[in-house]
């Protein structure tokens, strides 16, 4: 049985490392080759919530330089990423409140008990 407390704490690791990957992607979108990498969590063995992170090799769009010279810019979408940072940030505090919950509840029971 996997425990209240486990599962918060696994989705606020998940969400968190998610949030770290938009952040990483959004801070290297201007650099020129740049290829984002994909979050997206999976259930493990014992039910609880995982990261896999997979790299995008799309090729992002073609820019000539005034020499000629053609440059291949970074494939990440700024308005995707931010969306994922968005749900990875609401994912991070909706664990937070439970475990939070969690932690009011046992002391509750702890009072009641001693």
């Amino acid at each position: 049985m996997i425990s209240g407390i486990g599962a918060s704490l696994a989705g606020l690791a998940v969400f968190g490392k998610k949030l770290s990957n938009s952040a990483n992607n959004i801070a290297n979108s201007g650099s020129v080759g740049f290829k984002k990498t994909e979050a997206v969590i999976k259930e493990d063995e014992t039910g609880l919530p995982e990261l896999g992170l997979d790299r995008v090799e799309t090729p992002g769009p073609l820019f000539q330089e005034q020499d000629g010279t053609l440059l291949e810019l970074s494939n990440v979408d700024l308005a995707e990423e931010l969306t994922e940072a968005l749900v990875a940030q609401r994912g991070y505090e909706a664990n937070l409140k439970a475990l939070k919950a969690q932690n009011e509840t046992l002391g509750k029971v702890l009072d009641i008990l001693v």
